[in-house]
């Protein structure tokens, strides 16, 4: 798991390779991954927008920028959390993602809030040695 926390928000990604979706031989590997936003401020936050910035196991990098996440622009209360998968995919057994999401508080500041950095790999990754 990885978490990190900026203006008390805490974000934590539980990345999961997807063997049943991935086909290796076509150089397809697939991860869900399950986030959980908890508000520990004193005033609601609203997530606005989100910048994913993937990069696979050639360097190659892919920015994903969108409204919300999974087609929702939460408000989450001091105290609370929400909590959404998704899922990526990539042509290399290896990568990583990380990113922000724009937040605004109840008093109307933009926040800038981490993404932490996590890892993506596949069994056929692991295998490998070094």
């Amino acid at each position: 798991m990885y978490s990190q926390i900026t203006n008390a928000i805490e974000v934590t990604v539980q990345p999961a390779f997807l063997v049943d979706h991935s086909q290796p031989e076509s150089g397809v590997y697939v991860w869900a991954y399950e986030v959980t936003i908890s508000n520990h401020s004193e005033q609601p936050v609203r997530l606005l927008r989100r910048h994913w910035r993937i990069t696979n196991a050639f360097g190659q990098t892919t920015d994903v920028k969108g409204d919300g996440v999974v087609g929702n622009q939460p408000l989450i209360q001091p105290g609370g959390s929400y909590k959404y998968s998704s899922f990526a995919n990539l042509p290399t057994s290896s990568g990583i993602m990380a990113g922000t999401y724009d937040m605004t508080s109840e008093s109307g500041d933009l926040l800038i809030i981490a993404i932490p950095a996590f890892s993506l790999d596949s069994p056929d990754q692991l295998a490998r040695p070094n």
